[in-house]
């Protein structure tokens, strides 16, 4: 018996599987079909400004965070600074700049902490064992009620105030109302039967969790994580004001709302900035998350829906190489069986 060798595919590979879209392809389709919209495009210029004034903010600032000038102190918007200067005369757009790489590792810790304590959650409440469910259901509806200012403050004893105060009270108050939202959906998947297939074929729960039912969670959890890191930043700016928020030595938005807010009545140039920024900043992470939610469902993104078709349409045809090869191997198979007939034709006539 002979063993032909077969190119197979090794495991962990990144070779996209025939058919399917592959990663880059499905981003792609996703951000040319939110850059349509007008509230989407403005959800992605913001958090592409963002994320650019974050990193340039580590290496520049058009003045130095630390200069300060008595001399120069509540001073309307100038060459010199253009934003103006707050009540220490420091420069409002260079703290501005400063502040937004300290609210954007806020947020993203944040929300990484809240996405993987509501999908433990998640898994525990759709468990198959009715006892762990329950208890973990009671739990969350108890601890759900803790306001997330209550926690900073209790945090805030032992700790300080700190970044890690605020990551903490806004990642386990929005995992547990993550946890809430996302179970009657993963409820549904628990019980489809693909899910009940896998089970009586003997995969494992953790595997089944990762491979069935978040990824029919995805669209929900993009809205809920996205809202969450939104809400992060109101909660740093308000922590931050009740002095249990951000340390007075690390510069972020909360801090320049904080000491501009005294003075709203006779400066309110300098409440405006910090103020605006923060609200283009929250209402793009709510669009962002209801645009995500959208692209990347092929049921309400037909650009994606069709993308996906043409891809499954090109693995069904074969190359041209395939079919070369095939022509040759049928002429060659035309060739031995005239030959063959040939041959006997003349055993015959012999």
């Amino acid at each position: 018996m002979s063993w032909e060798h077969t190119d197979r595919p090794r495991r962990g590979s990144r070779a996209a599987f025939p058919g399917r879209l592959g990663f880059l392809g499905r981003m792609r389709v996703v951000l040319a079909s939110m850059w349509r919209k007008a509230s989407e495009r403005y959800s992605l210029i913001v958090l592409v400004m963002w994320i650019l004034f974050s990193l340039v903010s580590r290496f520049w600032t058009p003045v130095p965070i630390w200069t300060t000038d008595g001399y120069r102190i509540w001073q309307a918007p100038s060459r010199d600074h253009l934003l103006g200067t707050d009540g220490t005369g420091a420069d409002i757009l260079s703290w501005l700049m400063a502040g937004s790489a300290t609210n954007l590792a806020i947020s993203l810790l944040a929300v990484l902490l809240s996405g993987v304590l509501g999908l433990l959650l998640v898994m525990a409440m759709v468990s198959r064992r009715s006892g762990v469910s329950q208890v973990v259901v009671v739990l969350v509806d108890a601890l759900i009620s803790l306001p997330t200012v209550l926690l900073a403050l209790i945090l805030a004893v032992p700790l300080g105030p700190s970044i890690a105060v605020v990551v903490v009270a806004c990642g386990f108050g929005y995992g547990l109302n993550l946890a809430r939202i996302v179970r009657p959906q993963a409820l549904l998947a628990a019980e489809s039967d693909y899910v009940q297939s896998a089970r009586h074929s003997g995969v494992g729960s953790f595997r089944i969790f990762c491979t069935h039912l978040v990824p029919n969670v995805i669209p929900v959890l993009c809205v809920q994580l996205s809202m969450s890191a939104g809400t992060s930043v109101l909660a740093e700016a308000g922590l931050t004001y009740l002095g249990v928020g951000v340390p007075s030595g690390l510069p972020s938005w909360g801090h320049s709302l904080t000491t501009s807010v005294k003075f709203i009545n006779v400066f309110p140039l300098t409440v405006l900035w910090p103020g605006l920024v923060v609200t283009m900043v929250v209402v793009a992470l709510n669009l962002f998350g209801d645009a995500l939610r959208d692209a990347i469902d092929p049921v309400t993104n037909p650009g994606l829906r069709a993308a996906v078709a043409a891809a499954g349409r090109s693995a069904l045809q074969p190359a041209p190489q395939a079919v070369s090869a095939q022509l040759d191997d049928s002429d060659h198979l035309v060739e031995n069986a005239m030959y063959a007939g040939e041959g006997g034709n003349d055993v015959a006539k012999y």
